[in-house]
């Protein structure tokens, strides 16, 4: 037998009132909100301060695309918190955390690129936050098949634009934007790429490392040279397996920033990287030929129409100005230097890309190298809508003329 204080009974009957003013009557249902009650509440409580609300990328949507088939999107931002294929300093699996926390004063409301003239979050293109791979620590073979799954999957979804009359070839495939994670995701979004595309793609490179290096340039007693083992994939050797799966187009691809030590004089790692068909733009090269002499060997390799995979290693940045990375060298590129290529050479055909390397852990206070690479992804993303819209521009163009002879 149970007591209750008559106290409490004596609660009970307003209680009851009071709680059933917060449900409807059996049978019931609740008025749905007028569209302007809703638009009201919107303008009221629908935006953030760049110190508020959930971390995503930029205040964007966050959506699961992976476990949204449905999901729609022009460019995905997705997060790849993987590192166990380092060579030096780990941390790179708080990248992607990281550089969604740098990016908190983007916002699509003041995000106007002035250099761009557009706001690339409120264009022609629908970006989302995809959120994270779930991806294993404890067994790189399983964690790269998950990762290839997940960028094949997410690769092969239907753009917003694909619906669109004025849609072209550029705009027929959504374009994702990986967070890193180590160097070595890059391999598994590039076979994503050629599944997609059909063909190899270039690979314009940003980094103080080649990554071009055979596995044995690891040497070990433990491994035999001649068998493949899971020791070979790392995010210094994913580019010479990428080369090996023909994943990458032999002739058009470009290291940009390098400045690494090499593993001899005989310039081994540089016959190998040759036998790629990569060209390769050392960081010193920029005092020679400056910014624009950097853009044009770039372009002049590349093109415009050539599919392009866009690899960015933060460690491209000289150390003293983002600090927080697993494999820092001195003498590198200022932030400046590298956000000005980038505006340089966005006429090219990007396909994809990364921002990788990123370990906050070895980062300062004032988290410079997230804010870093927050504003270098910010700028790639411009670049990737201003192609679009330039590829819109030839359709209207040509249906102009088309117009014009009829």
């Amino acid at each position: 037998m149970f007591w209750t204080s008559p106290a409490i009974l004596c609660l009970l009957p307003a209680f009851a009132v009071a709680h059933s003013s917060h449900h409807t009557h059996h049978g019931e249902t609740q008025e749905p909100f007028s569209p302007e009650h809703l638009e009201e509440l919107e303008s009221k409580w629908g935006t953030d301060w760049g110190f508020s609300g959930i971390s995503t990328f930029a205040h964007l949507p966050h959506i699961r695309c992976l476990t949204h088939p449905d999901t729609e999107y022009d460019i995905g931002i997705i997060g790849a918190p993987f590192d166990t294929a380092v060579s030096y300093r780990p941390g790179a699996r708080f990248g992607p955390r990281a550089i969604r926390a740098g990016s908190a004063r983007q916002t699509s409301f003041r995000g106007f690129n002035p250099r761009a003239k557009l706001n690339p979050y409120t264009s022609w293109a629908k970006i989302v936050d995809c959120g994270d791979i779930p991806i294993t620590p404890f067994d790189n073979t399983l964690a790269l098949r998950q990762m290839s799954e997940a960028f094949e999957e997410l690769a092969a979804r239907h753009p917003t634009s694909k619906s669109s009359s004025s849609s072209t070839a550029y705009l027929h495939k959504p374009k994702l934007l990986t967070l890193g994670g180590d160097h070595s995701i890059a391999l598994p979004a590039l076979r994503a790429l050629k599944k997609i595309y059909g063909q190899p793609v270039a690979v314009v490179h940003f980094d103080a490392h080649l990554d071009t290096w055979h596995p044995a340039k690891y040497p070990s007693a433990w491994i035999d040279p001649d068998v493949p083992n899971q020791s070979d994939f790392n995010h210094g050797s994913m580019f010479w397996i990428a080369a090996k799966e023909g994943l990458i187009t032999n002739s058009s691809s470009v290291h940009a920033g390098l400045r690494t030590r090499l593993s001899g004089d005989d310039d081994e790692d540089h016959q190998y990287d040759s036998q790629q068909g990569w060209v390769r733009i050392a960081s010193d090269d920029i005092d020679d030929i400056g910014v624009k002499g950097v853009i044009k060997t770039i372009m002049d390799r590349v093109g415009t129409d050539t599919p392009v995979y866009l690899s960015i290693d933060i460690d491209v940045i000289d150390p003293g100005l983002a600090p927080g990375t697993g494999t820092p060298e001195p003498g590198g590129w200022t932030t400046r230097e590298l956000i000005r290529i980038l505006r340089g050479i966005e006429g090219m055909n990007v396909v994809g890309a990364d921002i990788v390397e990123v370990s906050p852990a070895y980062d300062g206070a004032a988290e410079t190298t997230s804010v870093a690479a927050a504003q270098i992804a910010y700028e790639m993303l411009t670049s990737i809508v201003r192609k679009g819209l330039m590829e819109q521009a030839k359709i209207g163009n040509g249906k102009s003329e088309e117009k014009d002879e009829l």
